[in-house]
């Protein structure tokens, strides 16, 4: 907390600075450099995606939108110290999933239970998802046409073909 000299002229000043922000407003902090990237754009560290096939709950619903967050190095080095990973490798990519995937349709607790129960090409998904945002810091991809052979780039995230 920075200090202020108060004068009489200033005590409301003071108390609006003081007082607690309202519910869902955002502090405002001053910019620091480096805090934005090089483009200007601030940086991303939760992505959008969508299931080719979707998670089925235990009620039958299915829940195919998303959101997975940056993964930390403590995100990276804990599945190294589970029982499960230990047991059998494999299950190394579970562990990891279920700690950087936020949210999956309504659910928002998303266990290792939950990721044992996706489809597997689900599953692959997310692994090339996890793996684009967070060592090519993005979620686009280069494709070619395989029948005019035209080269495009295409959003992982969840836009269907087609849609603009």
């Amino acid at each position: 907390m920075r200090r202020r000299t108060v004068t009489s002229g200033g005590l409301d000043d003071l108390r609006d600075d003081l007082a607690p922000a309202p519910p869902g407003a955002r502090e405002e902090t001053p910019a620091q450099p480096g805090a934005r990237e090089r483009d200007g754009q601030e940086l991303r560290t939760e992505f959008a995606f969508e299931l080719p096939r979707g998670y089925v709950d235990d009620d039958g619903r299915v829940h195919r939108h998303g959101s997975m967050r940056l993964a930390t190095a403590r995100d990276e080095l804990r599945p190294q110290i589970d029982l499960r990973v230990k047991e059998n490798p494999a299950y190394l990519s579970v562990v990891l999933l279920s700690q950087v995937i936020t949210r999956l349709g309504e659910v928002t607790d998303v266990h290792a239970g939950v990721v044992e129960r996706m489809y597997a090409t689900d599953v692959a998904f997310l692994q090339d998802f996890y793996r684009r945002i967070n060592s090519e810091g993005h979620t686009h991809a280069a494709v070619t046409c395989p029948l005019c052979h035209g080269s495009f780039e295409v959003d992982l995230s969840g836009g269907r073909l087609g849609e603009s």
